[in-house]
């Protein structure tokens, strides 16, 4: 949320017109390294030794004196891990933990070949090889004798040392001597930054052979394929609570991935920079051509590469080359180390109704009974921070919501859940019990004295709670047990907002870098995961709150690498204008990219008014996005659906109730993204890797591998260019069933009602026949399948249930996963999984639709596991070339066939 008063634009200036967030520029560490000097750093090829947990190798600048360990370490999965450290530190330097799931298994090395100049190290079956080079120090990854990757190839690595901080002889107070280069002290404003370690950040280069298109580092309002920064500035990877942020702009958001992926027509890789403190991130493309030395020149073809440096504030090089090859196994590898997308409860993949705030308990009660009136089914409502006693969290305002229990059970006789904000930062009020067992129980963020740290925020002077501390998050978590938290109940949720953190009136808006956390760390050093941990332990909570049974459901603004493993995030306080709309799909993009599938973008826009054509669009793109939530702020109109007129609300009925339709295809997707990390929310490019021309395409997209969305996202327009990929592809318009050739970019014609959406040939999408009022109505709906013909008649697809809502799905097996596929006519369902085992008697497919059949069939039979085949009634359309079959009724969960002849 933004601060009340804010104006609507992304910097903010002061009193004195300065800007609220820092450039580049002004960032201390940053100057330092890219003003250099240059170090020449070389390896000590004698000291090298192999462990069972990899190579071992010291690395010395002799000009300074610096001496780093090196550690190279191969896994089975294909992830080569670069760690670097002081050899010798005065003091551990911080690591970050609670990311990485579990450590990478690690391959025994062995010596290949070694010179005076250099040693090759191989593993395993000899795939892929290291090889490190003495002086100048840089590292190879090779595959089939190919460079691909190349860790300090221009000598930028950088590695500051911690020191015992320098005094003044004569200044007898313990004053820090002058510091032009703010190695010990860091002024940006009023803010002075006092660094107890001194200077320790680090930094490294890494070049991407034959890559020129890279992906990935979110958050930034910026397009999906990275661009060159030389000209422009760095990526910043800070997270920080900026309201209504410029587009296409490379500053810091609410939260950081510092994960980048390189494609080419024949490799996917992705680097993985493991560090939680400030950090910047240059892109530089190198060109594809080059001129020599002939008079007159002459302009010569070069394979090109892509170089991306790293640069820090604190912490170790931690840094995993993820080798791929295909897009698939790269997203694998990197769920291997952080962690799969949580499996998420069904309700949560529905349509959720926010506004900050709705008013009390009838106001509720009113917009629930809005959306039975006009028919538009829907499964949350949310409350803002209104919604407690004086925004003390945990809390109700006694007068606004005096029976939040009777509230939540009227929703829950409908099946229909309430979600509640809770903010990380706690009001100071000695007459407030949880306050007094924060700072009892040492919970409390300090400052660089020792005091406990104190900000403001919603509810004035607050302080800050130390998620990063194991005690604070059980403490933290306990407190959603039901007969803590009163007045909730199992069906109530949860949103962590503000979690960057957000300090109004602390430097950038946050909490400052000398805090000091558990373990005596300070923030500097893990601010970028402030909003994970408490992400984790409201998760930790509720599945307490449930004995382990229930699955959670918790959105969190703030995110890090790994944020995947608890739920959902979105892109914050975005503005209602087309321009937001449009670059909502991009941003959505590099999340998923990046590992964090279940996002969205606040649909209409959080702050300003939108007009009834652009709500439209939103919610039609919305629809089409893992997470799907209408939010406003306060400031702007009602914007309930059916507020703007019969049209409009008839328009955004259609599309959400599509969307529960489809949400058996949705469900299915996230089980995917939940065993094998495949999002489902592609580039095209992850379902096309060969073809060169769709890279850079970020204005439509894949939901899984059947259906390609591209929202309208510009007003007024009465068509739209949709590229179709891949020559030999036919895809269908899923509302015409009209056919067309991939290959080419096709003029479509819109109307305000028209959502241009493609099923590809060769696939088969489940949907529920009905939509009902919310996703648990769902279940006594049956299915039906839409086969999609591809050139050779063939088509695929598979159906995942479950309960939708326990655990019970991991812990006894009770799944269902079902197969479909189509060949020479005959349609078969079968079982996709040697586990699992659920059965529902509701779960029946009654309908068939066939997309692409070239001709009127003369029979179609039906045959379920030990009967005899059963002429059934089609109906078959000459002009769409689409057959029709109803009244099927058969089990899913049993085998069944279907031949068409």
């Amino acid at each position: 949320m933004a601060e009340e008063g804010q104006t609507i634009v992304s910097v903010v200036p002061d009193d004195e017109g300065k800007e609220k967030f820092k450039k580049c520029d002004q960032v201390a560490f940053y100057r330092r390294q890219m003003q250099g000097p240059k170090l020449q750093y070389r390896a000590l090829l004698d000291t090298l030794t192999l462990t069972e947990k990899g190579a071992r190798i010291h690395v010395l600048e002799p000009h300074i004196q610096v001496e780093l360990l090196l550690c190279v370490s191969p896994s089975k999965s294909g992830i080569v891990r670069i760690l670097l450290d002081e050899l010798q530190p005065i003091k551990a330097r911080y690591r970050v933990p609670d990311v990485l799931t579990a450590e990478p298994q690690c391959e025994q090395l062995r010596v290949e070949r070694q010179s005076k100049d250099s040693v090759t190290l191989t593993w395993s079956s000899g795939l892929h090889r290291v090889r490190l080079w003495a002086c100048p120090f840089h590292l190879e990854i090779l595959c089939d004798e190919q460079v691909i990757v190349t860790f300090n190839p221009e000598g930028k690595l950088w590695f500051e040392t911690l020191q015992v901080p320098p005094r003044a002889a004569s200044s007898g107070g313990g004053e820090l001597e002058e510091d032009p280069l703010g190695l010990w002290k860091e002024t940006f404003r009023q803010f002075v930054d006092i660094k107890a370690n001194g200077p320790s950040s680090v930094g490294a280069d890494v070049r991407l052979h034959g890559f020129s298109h890279v992906y990935g580092l979110p958050e930034h309002a910026d397009s999906l394929q990275l661009r060159d920064t030389r000209d422009s500035g760095p990526y910043r990877l800070y997270n920080l609570d900026v309201f209504a942020y410029d587009l296409y702009s490379r500053l810091g958001l609410y939260g950081s991935v510092p994960l980048l992926l390189a494609h080419k027509a024949d490799r996917t890789v992705g680097i993985f920079w493991l560090n939680a403190s400030e950090t910047f991130v240059n892109v530089y493309h190198s060109s594809h051509e080059q001129q020599d030395d002939c008079n007159p020149p002459v302009k010569k073809r070069i394979t090109p590469h892509t170089d991306v440096h790293w640069q820090s504030e604190s912490g170790v090089i931690d840094c995993m080359v993820l080798l791929g090859p295909t897009p698939t196994q790269t997203f694998t590898q990197y769920a291997q180390l952080t962690g799969y997308q949580a499996m998420p409860p069904l309700f949560s993949l529905g349509y959720h109704q926010c506004r900050w705030n709705y008013d009390d308990e009838a106001d509720v009660k009113a917009v629930d009974a809005g959306f039975d009136c006009h028919g538009i089914p829907y499964d949350v409502i949310w409350l803002d921070i209104e919604h407690t006693e004086g925004k003390r969290y945990f809390t109700w305002d006694p007068v606004l919501f005096p029976d939040p229990v009777g509230l939540q059970r009227h929703l829950e006789q409908k099946k229909r859940k309430l979600v509640v904000i809770n903010d990380p930062h706690i009001k100071v009020d000695a007459e407030w019990s949880l306050f007094n067992m924060a700072w009892d129980g040492g919970h409390l963020v300090k400052d660089s004295k020792g005091q406990i740290y104190r900000g403001t925020c919603w509810p004035g002077e607050s302080c800050y709670l130390d998620y990063s501390s194991p005690a604070t998050r059980a403490w933290y978590s306990r407190l959603y047990a039901l007969d803590s938290y009163k007045g909730s109940t199992p069906s109530l949720f949860v949103w962590n907002d503000m979690n960057e953190p957000s300090v109004f009136g602390g430097p950038e808006q946050t909490m400052p870098k000398d805090a000091v956390h558990s373990g005596g760390w300070e923030h500097r050093e893990l601010h970028n995961l402030y909003g994970f941990y408490q992400h984790m332990a409201t998760v930790d909570g509720l599945i307490t709150r449930s004995g382990g049974t229930e699955r959670p459901f918790v959105l969190s603004r703030s995110f890090f690498a790994g944020s995947q493993r608890f739920g959902a995030i979105w892109t914050g306080d975005n503005v209602a204008s087309w321009d937001y709309l449009k670059i909502s799909i991009p941003m959505l993009l590099s999340l998923s990219v990046a590992g964090i599938s279940f996002c969205g973008a606040d649909v209409g826009g959080f702050v300003q008014d939108p007009e009834p054509e652009l709500l439209v669009r939103w919610y039609q793109a919305g629809a089409l996005q893992p997470f799907f939530r209408g939010h406003s702020a306060k400031e702007t109109k009602r914007r309930e659906p059916w507020l703007f007129g019969d049209e409009v609300t008839a328009a955004i009925r259609t599309v959400i109730q599509q969307r529960y339709c489809l949400l058996p295809y949705w469900y299915t997707l996230f089980h995917q993204a939940h065993v094998s990390a495949l999002p489902p929310l592609r580039p095209l490019w992850v379902e096309y890797p060969e073809e060169q021309s769709i890279f850079d395409v970020d204005n439509q997209y894949m939901i899984g591998a059947a259906l390609l969305a591209c929202p309208v996202t510009e007003s007024g327009v009465q068509e739209v260019k949709v590229l179709l990929p891949e020559a030999n592809e036919i895809w269908y318009d899923i509302h015409t069933a009209k056919s067309y050739k991939g290959g080419r970019t096709l003029n479509f014609p819109v109307t305000l009602d028209t959502v241009p959406v493609f099923q590809r040939g060769g696939t088969v999408v489940p949907r529920v026949a009905e939509c009902g009022s919310c996703t648990a109505e769902q279940k006594q709906y049956p299915f039906s399948l839409t086969v999609a013909l591809d050139s050779v008649g063939c088509a695929a697809g598979e159906l995942y249930l479950d309960d939708g809502h326990s655990f019970r799905y991991r812990d006894t097996k009770a799944f269902c996963l079902r197969t479909f596929s189509m060949r020479s006519g005959r349609l078969l369902c079968r079982s996709g999984s040697e586990e699992g085992e659920f059965h529902s008697g509701c779960n029946m497919v009654q309908s068939l639709i066939v997309l692409g059949l070239k001709r009127r069939p003369c029979h179609v039979t039906v045959h379920v596991f030990d009967t005899k085949y059963m002429s059934t009634e089609f109906h078959y359309e000459e002009d769409r070339h689409m057959l029709t079959v109803n009244n099927l009724n058969h089990r899913v969960v049993m085998d069944w066939d279907i031949q068409i002849d």
